[in-house]
């Protein structure tokens, strides 16, 4: 069934199991939108739900986060990497648990991943039209955390985690046509960021990016204004959430797979229990 809508996606780490349990119902049922937008973890699991790979998110995210290829310190300590990038990026979905690119491609939808530029600081997205067959590179981009990964350069840009600069990309969704929108959070209702008190560390890291450092600062209060924008699009009738009912207990970079599971699964039923509102609304 056909979900006139755009679909909207938040990141947040391990957080997003959430966002896979949520997709791998809509697999399940057949929902389907014609745009997709996500950044970070968001649009990784997007891309599976994109390709109607059922069962993918939860192979990729859950039964192999034990493996210290995937995430450990020890990643950190060798490649200054806590995610293992190449791993996640290049031997899962090319070896491992493939991935089918030419279901994405011939899937009709628009997909687009939100990216920050490092330089200024500002959201760069990229659309099908723009990554063409480097959509894994794309979404790699929107994945690298400040301090955890490399910078990626791509385009003759050099990007990091969309989720600095835009974490719920509601807006781009709406400027690029979409005047309702289903939104997936990876956070309870109620959650605000709060102001951080590392950002002596961001400019002693990134010295040379002024603008990372203008965003990274903001950050908070960008997620904030995110939030107060969504709720009042919700009250007018033009937005859907979906979020966590139960309180989260994973974090960014959560290894336990019972923990995962239970999260999940928790995606699984509040979108099962969503559907009938959706499809009213």
């Amino acid at each position: 069934m056909a979900i006139d809508a755009g679909l909207v996606l938040e990141g947040g780490g391990m957080r997003g199991v959430y966002t896979a349990g949520v997709l791998e119902y809509f697999l399940e049922q057949g929902i389907e939108f014609p745009y997709v937008i996500g950044v970070s973890a968001g649009a990784a699991n997007a891309a599976s739900y994109l390709s109607k790979q059922k069962g993918r998110n939860r192979k990729v995210n859950i039964d192999m986060v034990s493996d210290p290829r995937y995430i450990s310190w020890q990643n950190f300590i060798k490649t200054r990497q806590a995610f293992g990038m190449d791993f996640i990026f290049d031997e899962i979905p090319n070896k491992i648990v493939p991935y089918h690119y030419d279901e994405f491609y011939k899937n009709e939808a628009e997909f687009v991943v939100g990216t920050t530029d490092c330089l200024s600081g500002e959201p760069v997205y990229f659309s099908k039209e723009d990554y063409e067959q480097d959509m894994l590179k794309v979404i790699r981009a929107s994945s690298s955390l400040p301090f955890l990964s490399p910078e990626m350069h791509f385009k003759h840009k050099i990007l990091l985690d969309g989720g600095i600069s835009d974490p719920i990309p509601l807006r781009k969704s709406i400027q690029d046509g979409n005047k309702r929108n289903v939104v997936v959070l990876t956070r309870n209702e109620g959650y605000l960021k709060k102001p951080s008190k590392f950002q002596f560390l961001v400019k002693r890291k990134y010295p040379q990016y002024s603008g990372l450092q203008t965003a990274l600062a903001k950050r908070y209060q960008v997620y904030n204004d995110t939030i107060a924008f969504l709720t009042e699009e919700e009250k007018k009738g033009n937005v859907m959430i979906i979020r966590p009912t139960e309180s989260l207990e994973v974090g960014r970079m959560e290894r336990n797979p019972a923990k995962l599971e239970k999260l999940y699964q928790q995606g699984y039923d509040d979108a099962r229990k969503a559907e009938g509102r959706l499809l009213a609304w």
